[in-house]
């Protein structure tokens, strides 16, 4: 959970000095800042995946995962429920709820909040979402001078969606071996290396439909320990 923490900590901090400042960061540092997290993002993803011992496994997973995400069509499934809540609240007035739901979907809506998070239950490792946390610190800043504090609400709906994904993770953690767990932060390295990519603006990874791929490869290495 201290990952979550340090996130929801970051969005208030944000919010806050938002408010006071009133105004958005000029265009030249919010793009420094920009790349400075999208390159330090794609050297974390490869510091995970190199933990790997089955490069194998690896790439099946991908494979697999990303075939089952696509059928599934996660990526077009989040941004479908994205547009519903937008089109939802769009006549609403208040700047509260327009803060409330344009921060939410934001922060949680997306691959690194899911990754994250596991990562955080599974090994204590809570790198990415204080990589996550940075980000939405900075963007906190921005909404919260356009849309005011409601942007602070929804800390509330990051501690219940990232740390409910936490709790589900240290309960699967009794269930894992320890080489499942190394293949599945390794794997979501790689997921995080995509994400960086698109941060970047260098190439759109379709990070949502590969989500999967985590999964597959704890089922792998559970039936081909030696692959």
């Amino acid at each position: 959970m201290k990952g979550t923490l340090i996130n929801i900590a970051a969005i208030l901090g944000g919010t806050t000095l938002g408010m006071l400042l009133k105004t958005r960061m000029p265009d030249r540092i919010s793009h420094v800042v920009v790349q400075g997290i999208g390159t330090f993002t794609i050297f974390l993803g490869i510091r995970l995946a190199l933990q790997t011992q089955s490069v194998l496994t690896m790439l099946l997973s991908l494979i697999i995962g990303g075939i089952l995400g696509a059928v599934l069509d996660i990526g077009a499934g989040l941004e479908s429920v994205a547009a519903r809540l937008e089109v939802r609240f769009a006549t609403e007035q208040s700047q509260i709820a327009k803060g409330f739901l344009t921060a939410t979907l934001l922060f949680c809506v997306g691959p690194m909040a899911i990754i994250g998070s596991l990562e955080d239950g599974i090994s204590g490792n809570y790198q990415i979402l204080m990589t996550k946390s940075i980000m939405d610190g900075f963007s906190s800043i921005a909404f919260s001078s356009a849309m005011g504090i409601g942007v602070a609400l929804s800390a509330v709906a990051v501690l219940v969606y990232q740390g409910g994904l936490t709790m589900l993770s240290s309960v699967m953690r009794q269930l894992l071996t320890d080489a499942a767990i190394i293949e599945m932060t390794a794997t979501g390295g790689l997921l995080i290396v995509g994400i960086g990519l698109d941060i970047l603006g260098i190439k759109k990874i379709q990070v949502a439909n590969m989500l999967p791929a985590i999964a597959v490869a704890a089922v792998l290495i559970r039936l081909f320990p030696t692959l």
